[in-house]
């Protein structure tokens, strides 16, 4: 009876969770090569994918889940998902090169998303994008709202400017990475402090910084450096967006699930740079901490003890690693001074030796980690194409040798004039201190002719 219960009580949760899914997908459209006569109408969030991708299929239930809850909150944005490897006319037209790819189309404009594929950051990233490029905020109050809601925003201070064009152009070009607002001076909270206007700042880490255009350059290049929160939780994807700031990144590698006093010290050390040294830093470093060394082995082609404090130019690919102990703060900034001063010497790099090395790192990593999870594969894998190719190998040795062997032999043919004959006096002893009889001179043909005469 036990067991009936239980079988029934499974059954409806595959009902349930069949019904769900079903209910999801419902939320999502299937498009086909009508969308794109019909797709200016609105604004898409589209999945292009195809379907013997592994990462795609990783995907599809997150996907379910956002076009379920851009509908449930009223959202503009409709969600759809279309198969590139059938629809591929379309999806070049779009520029995907690789799956999935997600872009929110909004008239003749397509952006491309680029973070965490979660449904939060999708979602939120679907919300930003389709709603007005530069947002205004008319008060205080909605001032205070934005800057408790997002943890990095950008504001345009001041009327119509130069500075102001410059400022819609690097929004319309990194709205997919933040939130980019205009505000009256009045509007500005009193502890913000101008010395002239307009102005462009960044709020972040419960402070903001202003723009200056002779001290950071082109203000697409700053807005693109400062988007970042100043200490951030690494992961691979983060690391390989920050290679686009210009930024170091000093990075704390520890296990967290270790709370020993040693892996707990580091990281402390490297929150305590990043806020009490932030003005002297935050243009040239980024700080943040990493869980585990994997990545970073990876990355450095080096096997890194844990923890420990890595320096990555993410941009050019070279790292410093400590000459010295790291016993407090103070320690951590006398290297990051003396890497700037270039008295650390930095490793790594993107040379053509470096290139080769990384080819064969990848390599050994991508044989090591097939033969680690499937020892069968791995043999059958590799082992196939190595028997392949020793089979032709010794087929062309076999062959050249053949084929110098009748060579040999054409070439006594052509020297003899035709085929060798038995010599007439074979097995006949010549005489003693005699002399071979020389050929007969065959004589000339006119005078075989007199002699006829």
């Amino acid at each position: 009876m036990a067991a009936r219960r239980r079988g029934a009580a499974l059954g409806l949760c595959a009902t349930v969770c069949l019904l769900d899914m079903a209910f999801c997908k419902g939320f999502v459209e299937d498009l086909d090569e009508s969308f794109k006569e019909n797709r200016k109408d609105d604004i898409w969030l589209v999945d292009f994918y195809a379907p013997w991708c592994g990462h795609c299929k990783k995907l599809e239930p997150i996907w379910n889940e956002v076009g379920l809850e851009m509908k449930s909150v009223g959202s503009p944005v409709k969600v759809g998902k279309m198969d590139a490897t059938s629809y591929s006319s379309i999806a070049s037209e779009f520029g995907v090169r690789g799956y999935p790819t997600i872009k929110l189309l909004k008239g003749d404009l397509a952006y491309n998303y680029r973070g965490p594929r979660t449904k939060d950051d999708i979602i939120e990233f679907a919300h930003r994008v389709s709603g007005a490029l530069i947002r205004p905020l008319p008060s205080q109050q909605m001032f205070e709202h934005v800057r408790k809601r997002h943890r990095v925003f950008f504001v345009y201070i001041g009327g119509e400017s130069p500075l102001k064009e410059k400022y819609i152009d690097a929004a319309s070009e990194l709205i997919v990475y933040t939130y980019f607002y205009s505000a009256s001076e009045e509007v500005v909270p009193e502890y913000v402090t101008l010395k002239e206007m307009p102005a462009v700042l960044v709020f972040k880490d419960e402070t903001y910084f202003v723009y200056d255009e002779y001290e950071d350059g082109d203000l697409s290049s700053w807005i693109n450096r400062e988007r970042f929160q100043n200490y951030l939780t690494m992961d691979g994807f983060l690391l390989y967006e920050l290679g686009d700031t210009g930024k170091l990144v000093a990075i704390a590698v520890i296990d967290e699930k270790n709370t020993s006093a040693e892996h707990t010290r580091l990281k402390s050390i490297i929150q305590e740079v990043a806020r009490d040294y932030r003005d002297q830093f935050h243009r040239d470093f980024q700080f943040g901490h990493m869980d585990g060394n994997d990545y970073i082995n990876t990355l450095l082609m080096d096997e890194l003890k844990v923890p420990t404090v890595v320096v990555l130019n993410t941009s050019n690919q070279q790292y410093f690693l400590l000459d010295r102990q790291i016993n407090n703060a103070e320690d951590m900034v006398q290297f990051i001074n003396n890497i700037l001063d270039g008295t650390v010497d930095a490793q790594g790099g993107d040379s053509i030796l470096q290139r080769l090395k990384r080819m064969v790192f990848d390599a050994k990593s991508t044989i090591v980690s097939v033969f680690r999870s499937s020892p069968l594969m791995g043999c059958f894998l590799f082992g196939l194409p190595l028997g392949v190719v020793s089979i032709m190998c010794y087929g062309i040795y076999t062959a050249d040798a053949d084929g110098h062997g009748d060579e040999r032999y054409e070439v006594v043919r052509g020297e003899a004039g035709g085929p060798a004959l038995p010599d007439e006096g074979a097995g006949q002893p010549e005489p003693s201190g005699a002399d071979p009889p020389a050929p007969a001179a065959q004589e000339p043909k006119d005078v075989l002719e007199k002699k006829k005469d």
